[in-house]
């Protein structure tokens, strides 16, 4: 069989699967019907403050399992609705981050820098169009690559990036966003290290927690949505009840921004976000076939070289004073990363981010689906049946843009009248809203205060000029590190040169010393 017949056989597998009803005759696939409605709930998920992609996929995939049973025709149904889920909560995640300057996922608090203030100079819904072309093209040009290039591009990957080459990488990540993105090298380097000295607390080796000062509560350490959403969330909810407090005070009123302007999308604004797209489009698809990275890495990565194009080019207005290429290139950075994400999912059975490891969960609760090496071996004779599932699920991401570009581009054009709805009335039920989720997640009273008091923290560094985000990313990071550190130390017999153990790792560490020295010298310069 050829590459041609495992295509329509993946198709066919998704239109002429077991039936949800009929209309007019016509049978409705209960796997398209399932796609929609996860991409549906994503949005939703997405556009909410304090909810999650993961975190909607983590309560759905039990419901899913005990509806569908474990049985093969279950297999593309349940992933359909998982990667529904995590196209919709993609592009609704910068709703809120445009409309309230509280972004719905990590990836999109970029979004925010030139969002947010688009909407507070009337501009909301040109900004909410950008944020959904961008983010509509990010996420179509990853699927493609993903279709043509996913054998190749893992093979590329896992023969060029060892364990020591990884680790590597994750350390040049680390030191680029601090020294980008966090005002300063001295106050990124500050949000780095607290953000994985929180990752380190409970962890640890042999059931020995660490800084865990004896504690059973901390012993277990942090949960990964009480750290994220109280620095993120609740520490711009903090900031802005004070703000409205003080605004108050001082007019005895709370502002309401007026739409103005032009708010439609132009072919002239297309044009000239067309090279931010394109450039941020390529950068989250390399991102996302690295096992393990993220988008909230590629988001970052796209904001700062198109910033730094931006400023070439001395356009206006510029990245964080509302321009809507740092939206473009935010948005379709973060996008791209969905698609090539499962690059190392279907073929190494690694999962690149947390969407991923839902739907790695689900293939081995069901069964008949092994990702891994396998997936790609094109038989002769016989049928691969992992092959036809692998390009069902191809087949169920372009519809899933499909209902991008259409419902996607619908539910964004109608969400700019959410940014007339009072603040005042607006951050308590964000505040609500988010310790909610945490606790239906934890269910336990710890994590709630968790939440409040990384929520504390999250207020202070901003009222001290520090970013949040390298703290989040460190955070998020830290456990890969030093994973990744102990998995490469063991390969290489104990080796303690191992991040100097190859071209390629050396060539990352070099790189490292040269972003952190290059950004100290920066404003020496602008002083001469």
């Amino acid at each position: 069989m050829g590459w041609f017949d495992y295509v329509w056989l993946g198709i066919q597998a998704v239109f002429q699967g077991p039936e949800a009803f009929t209309i007019l005759g016509i049978a409705i696939p209960i796997t398209v019907l399932m796609i929609l409605m996860g991409f549906l709930m994503g949005i939703a998920v997405g556009a909410t403050p304090g909810l999650a992609g993961p975190m909607a996929m983590a309560v759905a995939l039990p419901i899913l399992i005990s509806i569908f049973g474990f049985s093969p025709d279950a297999l593309l149904p349940v992933m359909g609705f998982l990667l529904g889920i995590m196209k919709g909560a993609t592009i609704g995640g910068a709703v809120p981050a445009i409309l309230f300057n509280t972004p719905g996922t990590p990836d999109a608090y970029m979004t925010t820098l030139d969002g947010y203030p688009m909407t507070k100079q009337g501009q909301a819904r040109k900004a909410l169009r950008v944020a959904h072309f961008s983010s509509a093209s990010g996420d179509t040009f990853s699927d493609i690559v993903l279709i043509l290039c996913a054998p190749f591009l893992a093979v590329v990957v896992e023969r060029y990036l060892d364990l020591p080459e990884k680790t590597a990488l994750l350390i040049l990540s680390l030191a680029f966003i601090a020294a980008v993105i966090g005002g300063s090298v001295g106050k990124g380097l500050i949000s780095l290290g607290l953000g994985l000295m929180a990752a380190y607390v409970g962890t640890g080796e042999d059931f020995y927690p660490r800084l865990s000062m004896g504690s059973q509560t901390l012993a277990q350490g942090f949960p990964i949505a009480a750290v994220v959403l109280g620095v993120l969330i609740l520490g711009e909810v903090f900031k802005s009840i004070e703000e409205l407090w003080q605004e108050s005070r001082k007019s005895g009123a709370i502002t309401v921004i007026e739409q103005k302007g032009d708010q439609k999308l132009h072919w002239a604004d297309i044009r000239r976000l067309l090279p931010y797209i394109t450039r941020s489009a390529v950068i989250g698809t390399v991102i996302g076939a690295l096992p393990g990275i993220g988008s909230t890495l590629a988001a970052t990565l796209g904001y700062t070289t198109g910033r730094a194009a931006h400023a070439r080019k001395g356009r206006k207005p510029a990245f964080g004073d509302g321009a809507p290429e740092g939206i473009a290139a935010t948005e379709a950075a973060n996008s791209s990363v969905s698609g090539a994400n499962l690059i190392p999912v279907l073929s190494l059975g690694i999962p690149g981010n947390a969407a991923a490891v839902f739907l790695i969960l689900a293939a081995d609760s069901i069964g008949g689906f092994n990702p891994g090496p396998s997936v790609f071996r094109f038989t002769g004779d016989a049928v691969n049946p992992e092959l036809v599932i692998a390009f069902g699920l191809f087949t169920c991401m372009m519809i899933a843009n499909l209902l991008n570009w259409t419902i996607g581009g619908a539910f964004m054009r109608s969400m700019g009248f959410m940014s007339r709805i009072p603040k005042h009335i607006l951050l308590p039920v964000v505040l609500l809203l988010t310790l909610t989720s945490i606790y239906v997640q934890e269910t336990r009273m710890a994590a709630i205060w968790f939440t409040i008091g990384f929520g504390v923290l999250g207020y202070l560094m901003r009222r001290l000029g520090i970013s949040p985000l390298p703290f989040v990313i460190a955070y998020i990071l830290g456990a890969k590190l030093e994973e990744s550190a102990r998995q490469a130390f063991a390969a290489t017999g104990g080796d303690a040169w191992f991040l100097f153990a190859s071209p390629v790792s050396i060539a990352f560490m070099i790189l490292t010393v040269m972003v952190i020295v290059l950004s100290l010298r920066k404003p020496k310069e602008a002083k001469t």
